[in-house]
């Protein structure tokens, strides 16, 4: 199976205009993020075209079409997202699997950003910049100053940061970026700047689980620049790549989204902001001047 896929489209208080403008999105004037790949029940990525037009690909593809290298999960391992941030993202934290198995019954989720564009002095910030202890951090939230506890990086197109479950994060105003993900949606929100939902409550925080999964440890985060794999880690590898070569694996699936220009996969046109899925065993010459990220579980031969 080789399809292209239309993604689940979400608008959130923190979206933009990006992805409508830039990245041919539809699903209204302000848009937060678009879930390419996704088998995940609150955002099923659907096939377009082909005799399972319509149909969810979480329905149509079975554990074959994953591959053998995902054998060892209980559901599908990745989801994958366009993410445009107008405005910033809370700081926030995601539990480990062992966590999030024992506590909200899913697993958890570790991540990593491939940034697209970022505005002049955009910033993510990623880790605490000392050590600490829970005190510390409830201090911290008590007085709003958080953020003066993290490491600001501002960032530029091309780079890559990994954000392993228990690391606290968030996305700054100004940047887009492509996440690839543990197939969860699990977050604990830490810090919001003291925003409102649209009826003016103030939105829910999780501090008391964020404890019990946040490392409080100094980080020192850094970038991967250049270079075509960009991480990999058991539940994905992620690799930035442009032109022709022949894509699929017989151990794993393959997803790619196109980032920039366009290719030609097998029958299928793809241009900037298209993601299409090869299943496990199937393989097919891609083509053009195109820049994409290619996912997949295990590594596999370029």
């Amino acid at each position: 199976m080789i399809v292209k896929l239309i993604p689940s489209v979400k608008s959130y208080i923190w979206g933009g205009h990006k992805l409508k403008d830039e990245w041919n999105k539809q699903g209204g004037d302000m848009l937060s993020e678009t879930w390419e790949l996704s088998f995940h029940p609150q955002g099923l990525s659907i096939i377009e075209g082909g005799v399972h037009a319509g149909k969810p690909l979480a329905d149509v593809a079975t554990r074959a079409d994953w591959g053998k290298n995902c054998d060892g999960f209980r559901v599908f391992p990745v989801l994958n997202k366009i993410i445009d941030a107008a405005l910033p993202l809370s700081v926030q934290v995601h539990p480990s699997d062992e966590y999030a198995m024992a506590y909200e019954g899913c697993p958890g989720k570790t991540e990593m950003w491939y940034i697209l564009s970022a505005d002049k002095g955009a910033c993510i910030y990623l880790g605490f910049n000392r050590d600490l202890t829970a005190v510390d951090f409830d201090k911290a939230v008590k007085d709003g100053n958080v953020c003066d506890l993290l490491n600001k990086i501002e960032v530029t197109p091309g780079e890559a940061y990994f954000i392993p479950s228990g690391t606290v994060h968030a996305i700054g105003a100004g940047v887009t970026l492509y996440e690839v993900q543990q197939n969860s949606s699990v977050t604990y929100r830490v810090y919001d700047y003291g925003r409102v939902d649209k009826d003016g409550n103030p939105r829910e925080l999780h501090l008391d689980k964020a404890r019990m999964v946040l490392n409080f440890s100094r980080t020192e985060p850094a970038a991967v620049r250049g270079g075509r794999k960009l991480f990999s880690c058991k539940y994905f590898t992620a690799y930035a790549l442009s032109g022709d070569m022949s894509v699929g694996s017989d151990n794993s699936f393959c997803a790619l989204t196109v980032t920039d220009g366009g290719v030609r996969l097998g029958g299928l046109e793809l241009s900037k902001g298209d993601t299409a899925f090869v299943s496990a065993g199937e393989r097919a010459a891609l083509t053009g001047k195109g820049k994409y990220i290619m996912t997949c579980v295990g590594d596999i031969n370029l």
